[in-house]
C-alpha cells in the first residue's frame, strides 16, 4: 500500500482551472513596487538647469585649451623664478629675511611676462602709437606663416592623416616662389600673386605624392613625409650649389638671389605711407601674407563644415571602413587630402620668400615652422579659427621671447619649453581635469536625492 504524500489532496486534477492569485492589495494607499512613504521615482526631481549648463563648460574643449595654456605659463613661472640670479641671492638668506626671496619671485615673473606683453602686443616705452603696436605687428608676422602651415595640418588630421612633412613641402613651395619672382618679369602685384600660385602648387604636389602613394601601396604617410623632408632639403642644397638653378650669379654660397621687387609682398608700411601722401610711415614687417592667411581660414572653415567635400574628409576621419562601406572613395580622399594641406604648407613657404626673408634664402628658409605647425594645430583641435587664435598665440610667444632674452636676461628656450608643455597638456586631457578635477566630457550630473515623505495616518 502505497504511502499518502502530504498535500496530494490540495493539487489539480487534470483539465481543472486554477483561479487567479489576487493582486497584491496596497496598504494605505501605497501603490504597489513604491515604498511606503516616499515619492514615486518618475516624482525625483532632475538636476537644476545651472547644474547642467556648468558642467557643459567645465567639460568643453575650449575650457581644457584654456587650461593647458594656463598650466603651461605656470610651469614657465618656476622655471623663471628657478633661474634668476636675484631670487637664487636672496633665497640664500631665506629664513633671515624671507620678504626679499617672495618680492624677488614677484619681480622675476612679473618682469618677465611684461617684457613679454611689450614685445608681443604693445610697447608703452616707445613714443607714439605707430611706434608702440609695432610688437603687435610683429606677432601678426610671426603667425601668418604658423596659421597657414597649421591650417595644412588640421585637414590632414581631419581626414586621419598625420602630416608631419612640412619642412619639405615648405622648402619646395619657397624654391617655386622664388624661382618664379626673379625668373619672369611681371607687373607688380601680378607677380606676387603669380609666385604665391606657384608655391601652392609645389606644396600640392610634394604633399599630394604622400597621399597617391598611400593610396596605391598602403604606406604609412608618417613614414613617408618624414622621408620627403630629407629628399627635398638634399634637394634644394644641391639646387643651391648648382649655378643656374637656384644659387645667386656671381657667387659660390648656397643661397639665392633676393626676391625681385614686384614680388615682394607689400607691407603694412607700404599701405600706411601710401596713406600719408608718400611720407614713409614706421617699419614693419606685417605684409599682405597675413590677409591671404585670414582668406584661407575662411576657405578651410568652408571647405570642412559647409562643403560636400568636407563630409567626406570628416566621415573619412571617423572611420574609414564604414565610409568606404557607405560608397566613399577613400583613397582619393586621401590624395585630396594631401594635397590641399599640402597647398596651405606651400603658402607658408611663399610668406617666408616673398614677405619675411625677400634678401635670399638657403636651406633654412622653413625656420622649424613645419614642425610648429603640427603643436598650433593641435592647440587648435584642428578647427579652422581654434588654429588661427593658437597661431597667434604662438606667434606672440615667438616675439616676446627675444623681448624677454634681451629685457630680462630669461633664456628664450623658456619660451620652447611653454610651447612644449602646452602640447603635453592638450594630448593628457585627463592629467587637466585631474589637476582642476573637472568632469569628463559626457558624463552626467546627479540628480538630487529624494527627500522621504512620511504620511501620517490616524
Amino acid at each position: 500500500m502505497s504511502e499518502k504524500i502530504p498535500g496530494e489532496d490540495q493539487l489539480p486534477t487534470p483539465g481543472q482551472v486554477l483561479p487567479l492569485a489576487p493582486e497584491p492589495q496596497s496598504a494605505q494607499g501605497v501603490e504597489p513596487g513604491q515604498a511606503s512613504g516616499t515619492k514615486p521615482a518618475d516624482e525625483v526631481p532632475p538636476p537644476p538647469a545651472a547644474n547642467r549648463v556648468m558642467r557643459e563648460i567645465l567639460s568643453s574643449n575650449w575650457l581644457m585649451t584654456l587650461l593647458a595654456i594656463v598650466l603651461a605659463l605656470v610651469v614657465a613661472s618656476i622655471l623663471i623664478v628657478v633661474t634668476d640670479e636675484n631670487v637664487q641671492k636672496a633665497a640664500g638668506y631665506f629664513f633671515a629675511r624671507p620678504a626679499d626671496t617672495f618680492q624677488a619671485i614677484g619681480r622675476s615673473i612679473g618682469g618677465a611676462y611684461y617684457s613679454l606683453f611689450q614685445g608681443a602686443v604693445y610697447n608703452f616705452a616707445r613714443p607714439g602709437f605707430v611706434n608702440g603696436i609695432k610688437p603687435l605687428t610683429e606677432t601678426l608676422a610671426f603667425a601668418a606663416p604658423l596659421i597657414a602651415a597649421g591650417l595644412g595640418v588640421a585637414v590632414a588630421f581631419r581626414v586621419g592623416l598625420f602630416n608631419i612633412g612640412g619642412r619639405g613641402q615648405i622648402l619646395i613651395a619657397a624654391a617655386v616662389a622664388g624661382w618664379i619672382s626673379w625668373s619672369f618679369p611681371l607687373p607688380p602685384f601680378i607677380h606676387m600673386l603669380v609666385a604665391v600660385v606657384g608655391a601652392l602648387i609645389g606644396g600640392a604636389v610634394w604633399g599630394g605624392l604622400v597621399g597617391f602613394i598611400k593610396a596605391r601601396t598602403g604606406a604609412h604617410e608618417v613614414i613617408l613625409t618624414i622621408m620627403l623632408n630629407y629628399v627635398a632639403l638634399y634637394l634644394i642644397q644641391f639646387l643651391l650649389k648648382t649655378p643656374g638653378a637656384l644659387q645667386a650669379p656671381g657667387t659660390s654660397n648656397p643661397k639665392t638671389p633676393p626676391t625681385d621687387p614686384s614680388a615682394v609682398m607689400p607691407t603694412l608700411s607700404d599701405l600706411l605711407t601710401l596713406l600719408n601722401g608718400g611720407t614713409q610711415v614706421g617699419s614693419f614687417r606685417l605684409n599682405v601674407g597675413f590677409i591671404l592667411v585670414i582668406l584661407a581660414t575662411m576657405f578651410v572653415a568652408w571647405l570642412l563644415n559647409r562643403s560636400s567635400t568636407g563630409f567626406r574628409f570628416r566621415a573619412v576621419g571617423e572611420n574609414p571602413h564604414a565610409a568606404r562601406v557607405a560608397g566613399i572613395d577613400v583613397k582619393w580622399v586621401f590624395v585630396l587630402a594631401m594635397i590641399i594641406s599640402g597647398a596651405l604648407v606651400g603658402l607658408a613657404g611663399s610668406i617666408q620668400v616673398l614677405g619675411t626673408n625677400t634678401s635670399g634664402f638657403g636651406d633654412g628658409i622653413d625656420a622649424g615652422i613645419g614642425f610648429d605647425a603640427i603643436t598650433v594645430a593641435l592647440l587648435g583641435r584642428s578647427r579652422p579659427w581654434g588654429v588661427f587664435f593658437s597661431g597667434i598665440l604662438f606667434g606672440a610667444l615667438k616675439a616676446g621671447g627675444y623681448s624677454i632674452q634681451a629685457g630680462e636676461g630669461i633664456p628664450i628656450d623658456i619660451v620652447v619649453v611653454v610651447q612644449s608643455v602646452i602640447v603635453l597638456f592638450i594630448a593628457a586631457p585627463p592629467l587637466v581635469r585631474a589637476v582642476f578635477r573637472l568632469p569628463a566630457p559626457g558624463s552626467k550630473p546627479k540628480a538630487r536625492r529624494p527627500r522621504l515623505t512620511a504620511e501620517v495616518t490616524r
